[in-house]
């Protein structure tokens, strides 16, 4: 099958593959997960596109084994080139069509290395926001009885544990109760995030790609795995730049330009990965925050500190940020190491 191109829609009980070839269909069938795992090694590799999805980069790896030039494509894109209505046998016709428009920037696969602590991070995620909002709910419950939580009595625990000693203060036993339940949870998810940071951190020191990030100004172990997360590795990476990785994540101005005429506006708010954008700016803010109470020892913290004069901490956190995706990408697709350049004595 020269030139041949093959659209595969993934959904959830069953996958639609769309054999496109000789400038007309071929054929646009239905299969099983474990039909379309055998039609994959009987069939000589070409290029196939599977729509971005929660199964995509399994898939993804397993072509790439097999020897297919695989690819993944935003679901967004080809739902704007989809022409009839929405069907699986649609979706996947779509998807080859828009494999075919010129300049079309595909979706950078994951490893399985990248698999993993991409899980580990969403996890410690959900389990942050849940911490965040059981920590929040008890100590809203506990003002309504007009009880604070002050940090010179211990905070949260010293308020919940004075409330379950005290026997006077006229809670039932059910409440008491209630209160110790959500209290023995709060300390479970505490446990858990904490056993999340000790696996990031173990696992950080398995991958030396993504140890050298923490080199960088303004990166710690969360920003060094969500950049080689990002990033990928340089075997199934998209992006042929470093400032087309910041764009990406959302660290460069928007442009409004017409007529021949450049305008670039503010940094865009709404982005496809704004948790990474605002972790990197959060890292850099702080990085900025101690290297403004200095003296500069290299020429990238005279640059920081000559920008935030001139712009500002906030302007110069993002303009770090920038920084360090470039440098990261670098680092990454080149196998080089960071060092700071010192200033002459």
């Amino acid at each position: 099958m020269n030139n041949t191109r093959i659209g595969v829609d993934l959904a959830k009980d069953v996958i639609q593959v769309c054999i496109y070839a000789r400038n007309k269909v071929l054929s646009n069938t239905e299969m099983t997960y474990q039909a379309f795992a055998l039609w994959l090694i009987n069939t000589k590799p070409t290029t196939i596109i599977f729509e971005a999805c929660s199964t995509s980069n399994y898939w993804n790896q397993v072509a790439l084994s097999l020897g297919y030039d695989a690819k993944l494509i935003c679901p967004k894109f080809v739902s704007s080139i989809r022409k009839k209505q929405k069907t699986d046998a649609n979706d996947a016709l779509a998807i080859v069509q828009a494999s075919f428009v010129p300049d079309i920037t595909f979706i950078s696969g994951k490893s399985i290395e990248q698999q993993q602590l991409q899980s580990i991070m969403r996890l410690r995620d959900l389990a942050t926001k849940q911490k965040t909002a059981l920590s929040n709910q008890l100590g809203a419950l506990l003002l309504e009885f007009n009880i604070r939580c002050s940090p010179r009595l211990g905070g949260l625990r010293g308020a919940i544990e004075s409330v379950l000693e005290n026997a006077e203060n006229e809670f039932s036993c059910a409440l008491r109760n209630s209160l110790k339940a959500a209290w023995d949870h709060y300390l479970i998810i505490c446990q858990s995030v904490a056993t999340y940071d000790e696996s990031l951190i173990k696992a950080i020191n398995e991958h030396p790609e993504c140890k050298k990030l923490l080199k960088l100004e303004g990166v710690g172990v969360i920003n060094a795995v969500n950049l080689y997360i990002a990033l990928g590795c340089s075997e199934i990476g998209v992006f042929a730049k470093g400032k087309d990785a910041a764009a990406c994540i959302g660290l460069t101005p928007i442009q409004h330009s017409s007529g021949g005429k450049t305008k670039l506006g503010s940094v865009g708010k709404y982005v496809k990965n704004s948790i990474l954008r605002s972790q990197l700016v959060v890292g850099s803010m702080a990085a900025i925050r101690m290297i403004v109470k200095r003296d500069a020892k290299t020429k990238k913290e005279r640059w920081i500190q000559e920008l935030v004069s001139r712009r500002g901490i906030r302007c110069a956190a993002v303009a770090l940020a920038n920084k360090n995706v470039r440098t990261a990408y670098a680092m990454i697709t080149k196998g080089t190491d960071y060092k700071a350049e010192l200033l002459a004595m």
